[in-house]
């Protein structure tokens, strides 16, 4: 026998590992004093949880255009497309890059860069068409954008003022969610200049 064997208690052992087999085969039940104390303790959690504050966010599609972040509300997007064959509009103004088919109307294509004066490209740059219903008539129009990063859930607690113009919130990380009522559709009128 070495040290260790000395130091061990194996009738103790002997004893925790009987009263485990008689849990297991249901010889030997649950004292009550530990039931309540388990069944509390759930009890804790579980109330903990439903009163956890479920925070609001504003969901929205959000999308690059000019070297810069925006969104739309996501109730207002109909749909995503590829940029590709937009037909131009002769006369049209400068802020309608032209228009295209989507889901069996004409649809017109805006172009975000020259509505809020940004720097950008050409047509090349513009991968991506975010077609949208704005106003009570729903006019749809799509917005020419760069790429699409796809939907976010922004915490209305993060979102704040943003600078004057078509825009309704911005976030930390400067992501501008925009005001289609504000930007107005195609057949808005523009200062003149433009």
């Amino acid at each position: 026998m070495s040290k260790d064997d000395a130091k061990m208690d194996y009738a103790g052992l002997k004893r925790q590992l009987s009263e485990a087999h008689a849990l297991l085969d249901g010889r030997q039940g649950v004292s009550p004093e530990k039931r309540r104390e388990v069944l509390s303790a759930r009890a804790r959690a579980l109330a903990e949880a439903r009163h956890e504050e479920r925070q609001e966010v504003l969901s929205v599609l959000a999308f690059q255009v000019g070297g810069e972040r925006y969104a739309v509300r996501i109730e207002h997007v109909d749909h995503v497309l590829e940029a590709r064959g937009i037909s131009a509009l002769p006369g049209a103004p400068r802020h309608v890059l032209g228009a295209l088919v989507s889901r069996s109307r004409v649809v017109p294509v805006l172009d975000l860069r020259q509505l809020l004066g940004l720097e950008g490209g050409g047509m090349s740059d513009l991968g991506k068409v975010v077609v949208v219903e704005a106003g009570d008539s729903e006019e749809s129009f799509g917005l020419a954008a760069e790429s699409v990063e796809g939907r976010k859930e922004l915490p209305k607690t993060e979102l704040s003022q943003p600078p004057p113009g078509p825009f309704l919130f911005l976030t930390p990380d400067r992501l501008t969610v925009l005001d289609l009522e504000q930007l107005g559709g195609p057949s808005a009128t523009r200062p003149e200049g433009e």
